[in-house]
């Protein structure tokens, strides 16, 4: 007690000094606070002197003030952390023009959890769930985020509060309240007493769904996607998942979910004796419907396959089904393709069959290709994955080779993991697609094989404005022979999203005088991007790569350049600048967003 009182004695005598300074000098002043650097950091912060510090309106008598508040602010701030019996000592230089008002604070012992008084009342069992309830409780006590022991935070304290009404109002009690919280601190045993008293409200269950905004669509456009059955536990999660099963059918502009607790209220319902019998509440669902038949036109170019034309045609609604239609005629490729997309299941899937035409003539091979598929995937953005089985007939010609015709039956499972910090513009984090699979049959096959590739894009952020790009590809078929395996299967490299100062699948095997597919790939690539402003960057990068017929042909060829970035609200624009050094050739190559 007498150090602390010689400490404000100290600090007296300075502010009655300063007080006679600052009234013959300006208010031109330096703050330096002596503390560990948490405290520090946050004392900077918040600090009234520090924040005001440079403002023309700071006259000496209203700096005089702010240092006399100082030591009051400091220990209100430092308490926020858990130390109630800091030490504070103030100096004031002003031997120099600018003067230097110095904080030293010693923050002395934290405070921490003694005794803990978690209450839960209400959470009646519901008829045969009398150890379900009481293990929830059980989990919610030894969750409490503040247990005896640890330091007293008022940040961790609100933390812990929130944590828990979250935890019981997300799942089978939206009603639940914090009748009563406390935290009882004691400095000179640097112990804080705390009690929470929480009761649950009533449990509810989910009732009957009412739907709103519907006028094109049938009401089995939202029914059929909904896992809530009339009766379920109430949970938080099922209504997100239903409205995001909703937005992604295509069906909706806008879609709203939730449950209608006012009739709790209207009713006076929930009963919270021993025994409950959970109160049901409706399944509100809103939607703003999309226009159910579209058509797109659109213009553009690509460094790879030249100028492009491209016609689309949607309905939404074709006899209960999504019907996909597309015309894309570029320089080098011509595609036309038809699909349609049933209703996603309860479970996720999504199934389609589809029909379309392409023709390339890309280095030296014309073929034309038409299929047959039928596709079913799952999942999310974070886990897609998909099985698909469709039956190619080709007909291709080489420069100097005759006509050669081919059909096959192959299957195919994909999975695509992204692991990033944001879907469209990743600066940290990786993204993985893998492929198996082949035509393992000779039905509707002229060649039997097996093919499996992978592609992985690494980011990974050196700083704020610093990112390393990692790139790898590998694709391997096993077969007697490339004859008879469809082209769309067989490997190339080179172009704007494989090894740049390459033109666009000019990178693998040499027949006649054209370039045509192989059964082996490798690429690899690194890029530095260095973002000097939000939305602008630059880039330098390698990428080294090619395909081939056998391992040992697969001799890299390297690309080098530079290129500009810009995070469009579409998502990243690519344009680079590329040296091949093989064809020892610049290339200019343009892209948007990344290959997945």
């Amino acid at each position: 007690m007498q150090r602390c009182f010689l400490s404000r004695l100290h600090a007296l005598l300075c502010l009655c000094l300063f007080g006679v300074m600052c009234n013959a000098a300006a208010a031109d002043y330096e703050v330096r606070i002596d503390a560990p650097d948490t405290l520090r950091a946050l004392l900077e912060k918040n600090l009234d002197i520090v924040r005001w510090r440079g403002n023309p309106r700071i006259d000496a008598e209203q700096l005089q003030r702010l240092v006399q508040a100082a030591p009051e602010q400091i220990r209100t701030l430092v308490a926020t952390e858990g130390f109630y019996t800091p030490e504070i000592t103030s100096r004031i230089d002003n031997s120099k023009p600018v003067w230097v008002i110095d904080f030293k604070v010693t923050p002395g012992r934290p405070t921490l959890v003694g005794k803990l008084d978690l209450q839960l009342t209400g959470f009646g069992t519901t008829p045969g769930s009398a150890s379900e309830s009481k293990s929830d409780q059980a989990a919610l006590k030894s969750g409490w985020l503040m247990q005896p022991g640890v330091v007293f935070r008022q940040a961790d304290w609100e933390l812990a509060k929130r944590s828990l009404l979250r935890e019981v109002a997300q799942s089978r009690y939206p009603r639940a309240e914090l009748t009563d919280t406390s935290a009882v601190v004691d400095p000179e045993q640097a112990r804080a007493d705390l009690k929470v008293v929480l009761d649950s409200g009533p449990a509810v269950s989910f009732g009957a769904m009412r739907i709103e905004g519907l006028q094109r669509y049938p009401d089995s456009a939202v029914t059929r996607l909904n896992p809530i059955k009339p009766g379920a536990p109430y949970s938080e999660s099922a209504l997100l998942e239903l409205q995001s099963q909703l937005q992604d059918s295509g069906y909706f502009n806008r879609v709203e979910v939730s449950a209608d607790l006012d009739t709790l209220d209207a009713a006076g319902a929930g009963n919270t004796g021993p025994v409950q019998v959970p109160a049901q509440v409706p399944v509100l669902v809103h939607v703003t419907e999309n226009t159910r038949k579209k058509v797109g036109l659109g213009i553009g170019y690509s460094t790879n396959t030249g100028k492009r034309g491209q016609l689309t045609y949607d309905d939404l609604n074709l006899f209960g089904l999504h019907w996909k239609n597309g015309l894309i005629v570029e320089t080098k490729k011509q595609t036309a393709r038809s699909e349609l997309f049933f209703p996603i299941t309860p479970e996720g899937y999504k199934d389609s069959v589809g029909v379309g035409f392409e023709r390339s003539d890309i280095e030296g091979e014309v073929t034309r290709l038409a299929s047959v598929s039928a596709k079913r995937a799952w999942g999310r953005p974070a886990l897609e994955r998909s099985v698909s089985i469709e039956y190619l007939n080709e007909h291709k010609s080489v420069a100097g080779a005759p006509l050669s015709s081919s059909q096959s039956l192959p299957l195919t499972y994909g999975v695509t993991l992204r692991r990033t910090d944001n879907l469209l513009f990743p600066t940290d984090g990786y993204l993985l697609n893998a492929q198996f699979g082949g035509a393992f049959l000779p039905l509707l096959t002229d060649r039997m094989f097996v093919r499996g590739y992978a592609k992985l894009v690494n980011y990974h952020a050196l700083s704020k404005q610093n990112i390393l790009v990692l790139r790898g590809e590998l694709g391997v078929i096993g077969a007697k022979g490339r004859d008879g395996i469809p082209e769309a299967y067989l490997f190339r490299a080179g172009g704007d999203q494989s090894v740049r100062g390459y033109a666009y699948q000019e990178l693998g095997v040499s027949e006649a005088s054209a370039t045509v597919g192989g059964r082996y790939l490798a690429t690899a690539s690194a890029e530095y991007q260095n973002w000097f402003r939000p939305n602008w960057g630059a880039a330098l990068f390698v990428d080294a790569g090619n395909a081939a017929d056998k391992p040992a042909d697969l001799k890299p060829k390297f690309g080098y350049g530079a290129g500009a970035r810009w995070r469009s609200p579409v998502g990243p624009i690519n344009l680079d600048l590329a040296y091949g050094q093989a064809d020892k050739q610049v290339r200019l190559h343009f892209s948007l967003g990344f290959a997945f």
